[in-house]
């Protein structure tokens, strides 16, 4: 499984580019499956549905399950959040995994920075990081490439792979 992450500080452009690659990538006939990180308190089931009573009541995981999708929601109950490995062990067979947050993960990854961001760039302090994403020409050693040059970044990360 190939996994490439998209990082970067908040409000950097990270889920446009995640989303655009994932596009992308499709758009060439590969299967991606994505892993979004999120820091807040997430929840996709709502008060009063069914499968939100079946979680209140206690279960570890309900499987909501319709004729164009299904969802597991996964109480953790105190466990550990788990890792990114974790998750990927848990993802259906693919040709791509785009990983979005999980910066501190080994993983290699493409950040995404933006010249008026007020944080500094994460590639000075990460080496899983191999290119940039950015409206800027930023001083990265590996390729910079203009935040949105989608197609580029694709063949970047697939020519990569072939490596």
């Amino acid at each position: 499984m190939n996994v490439i992450g998209i990082v970067g500080w908040k409000n950097s452009g990270k889920t446009t580019l995640a989303a655009a690659l994932i596009r992308e990538l499709s758009s060439r006939g590969l299967t991606v499956n994505s892993i979004k990180h999120a820091h807040h308190m997430v929840d996709v089931d709502q008060p009063g549905t069914d499968s939100y009573k079946h979680r209140d009541a206690g279960a570890r995981e309900v499987i909501l399950a319709g004729g164009q999708r299904f969802a597991i929601m996964h109480e953790l109950r105190g466990a550990a959040e788990p890792t990114l490995d974790d998750l990927l062990a848990r993802l259906s067979p693919c040709d791509w995994v785009v990983v979005e947050g999980f910066k501190t993960h080994s993983h290699t990854k493409i950040e995404v920075h933006r010249r008026e961001g007020s944080r500094s760039p994460l590639f000075t302090e990460d080496p899983s990081i191999v290119a940039v994403a950015s409206d800027y020409a930023a001083e990265f050693s590996g390729p910079v490439f203009d935040i949105n040059d989608v197609p580029a970044i694709a063949d970047f990360i697939l020519n990569r792979q072939k490596q």
